[in-house]
C-alpha cells in the first residue's frame, strides 16, 4: 500500500501541469457551489425572520375558511371575542395581536383632486399598543410618528411614499369596501414612513389604527386574524397546532397556521431556488467528470508501456487500479482543498457586508422577503459534503479509462509506442 501511494505521487509531481489545469476545474466548481449554497441559504434566513418579524408573525388564527380566499382578503371570514383570545393566549406565554386585511384604493389628495392618481394596495389595520409585541414595525420608523389608537392616520413605505411623492402629513384618501360591500372613503393622512426589510410591506401596504378600520368597515369588533409570536428555536407546525388544540378545547372554532402556511408564495420560490442550488452541484459534477476522465485517459494511455511493465513484474490489475485511483484521488484531494478555500474567500465579503441589490428589488419582484443587502451565511455542512464529493468524483470518473487500459494484453503494452 504505501508502494501504491508512493508511486501515485510521484505521478502527480511527474505530470505538474496535468494536475494544476484539472485540479483548478474541480476548485473552480467547487468554490462556486459552496459561494452559491450560502447566499442562497443566507437569503433564505433574512426571508423567514422578516417574514415572521413584519408581515405573519410566527402563526396567526384565523377562521376555518379564511386561509383558501386569504389572496383576496375577504372579510365575510372573521374572529369574535379577539380580546378574549388575545387575553387566553397571553396566560398562555404567547404575545399576540389582532389585525385587519384589506384591499383598497390610494389617492394622494392635492388641489386638484387627482382623478387618475390613484393605485391599489393592501391595507392593514393594527392594534399600535399590541402589535409591537409581536412585529417589529415600530423600529423601522424613518421618519414621522407611529401610529397611535385614536389615530385618523396611515404608516406608509418608504418605496411607497417614493412612488406617490408623498410626505409626513400628506393627505391621502383610502376607498374600499365594507364588510357588508358598500363603498366606503376614508381621508387620512401620513402619520409616519416605515423602512421595512420587507419589498411587499415597503412598497404595497398601508398601515391604520384598528379602532378607525373597525368603524369605517362595520366590523363590531371582529378581525381577520390574530398574530402569535414564539421562538424561532420551537418547530411552527407543531406549536401552531398545539395553540389551535389549548383554544379549540375552550369552545372556539378558529385554525390556527403557522408561518410557512401563511407564506407558500415565499416557501414555493426558496424550494425552486433550492433545486438551483442542485443544478450548479450537477455542472460541479459534470466539470470534475469531463476533467478527471480526460486527464486520466492521457495519464493511462501515455504510459501504456509502464503499464505492461509493472503487469509483467507481477503487479495485479487491482494494484495498478488502485495505484492510478490514489492519482485521481490526490487531483481530487488538491482540488478540493482549493476549491474549499477559493469558496470561503469569495463567500466572505458577502458574508459580513452582503451585496446591496435595493434597486432593482424595487423595480422586479424575485420572491424573497429582504431589501437592502442580501447577505450570506457560512453552511458548514455543504463546505464539507463539497469537499469530500471532489475525491470521490474524481476516483469515480477515474475507474472508466483505467477499466479499459486494463483490458489491453501484456504484450501489446509491451510493445505500444
Amino acid at each position: 500500500m504505501k508502494f501504491l501511494l508512493s508511486l501515485a505521487f510521484k505521478n502527480l509531481t511527474r505530470y505538474t501541469k496535468r494536475t494544476v489545469i484539472t485540479a483548478s476545474a474541480i476548485a473552480f466548481g467547487l468554490g462556486l457551489f459552496i459561494f452559491m449554497d450560502s447566499w442562497l441559504k443566507g437569503m433564505e434566513r433574512d426571508s423567514e425572520i422578516n417574514l415572521i418579524n413584519y408581515e405573519t408573525g410566527s402563526a396567526q388564527i384565523m377562521h376555518p375558511g379564511y386561509l383558501d380566499e386569504r389572496d383576496t382578503l375577504p372579510l365575510k371570514y372573521t374572529i369574535p371575542n379577539s380580546p378574549d383570545i388575545t387575553g387566553l393566549l397571553k396566560e398562555k406565554g404567547y404575545p399576540a395581536a389582532p389585525r385587519i386585511h384589506f384591499t383598497a384604493e390610494l389617492f394622494v389628495r392635492e388641489d386638484p383632486y387627482p382623478e387618475d392618481g390613484s393605485l391599489f394596495v393592501t391595507a392593514v389595520a393594527i392594534d399600535p399598543e399590541k402589535d409591537d409585541s409581536v412585529f417589529k414595525m415600530k423600529e423601522t420608523l424613518s421618519s414621522g410618528r407611529y401610529l397611535k389608537p385614536d389615530d385618523n392616520g396611515v404608516l406608509i413605505g418608504e418605496w411607497l411614499a417614493s412612488d406617490l411623492g408623498a410626505e409626513v402629513g400628506y393627505p391621502i384618501t383610502l376607498k374600499t369596501r365594507t364588510r357588508n360591500g358598500a363603498y366606503e372613503t376614508m381621508d387620512l393622512k401620513v402619520t409616519g414612513i416605515l423602512n421595512v426589510p420587507n419589498p411587499l410591506l415597503n412598497k404595497g401596504t398601508v398601515f391604520l389604527p384598528l379602532n378607525l378600520a373597525d368603524y369605517y368597515l362595520d366590523m363590531d369588533g371582529e378581525v381577520t386574524e390574530i398574530a402569535i409570536k414564539f421562538g424561532l428555536s420551537k418547530d411552527p407546525d407543531t406549536e401552531a397546532a398545539g395553540i389551535e388544540s389549548m383554544l379549540n378545547s375552550n369552545g372556539l372554532n378558529i385554525k390556527v397556521n403557522s408561518w410557512g402556511e401563511l407564506a407558500r408564495d415565499y416557501v414555493a420560490i426558496a424550494s425552486m431556488k433550492s433545486g438551483g442550488s442542485k443544478v450548479i452541484l450537477f455542472l460541479v459534477i459534470v466539470i470534475a467528470m469531463v476533467g478527471i476522465s480526460n486527464t486520466m485517459l492521457m495519464a493511462v494511455f501515455e504510459r501504456v508501456r509502464e503499464l505492461g511493465m509493472m503487469r509483467a513484474m507481477g503487479m495485479s490489475p487491482g494494484q495498478i487500479r488502485l495505484a492510478f485511483l490514489f492519482e485521481a484521488g490526490g487531483i481530487g484531494l488538491i482540488g478540493s482543498i482549493i476549491g474549499v478555500i477559493f469558496g470561503c474567500l469569495i463567500n466572505w465579503p458577502f458574508v459580513v457586508w452582503g451585496w446591496d441589490l435595493t434597486d432593482m428589488i424595487q423595480q422586479m419582484d424575485i420572491g424573497y422577503r429582504i431589501s437592502g443587502a442580501f447577505r450570506s451565511m457560512w453552511r458548514l455542512p455543504s463546505i464539507i459534503q463539497s469537499f469530500f464529493a471532489g475525491i470521490i468524483i474524481a476516483m469515480a470518473v477515474a475507474l472508466i479509462p483505467i477499466r479499459r487500459a486494463l483490458k489491453m494484453q501484456i504484450t501489446d503494452c509491451l510493445r505500444d509506442e
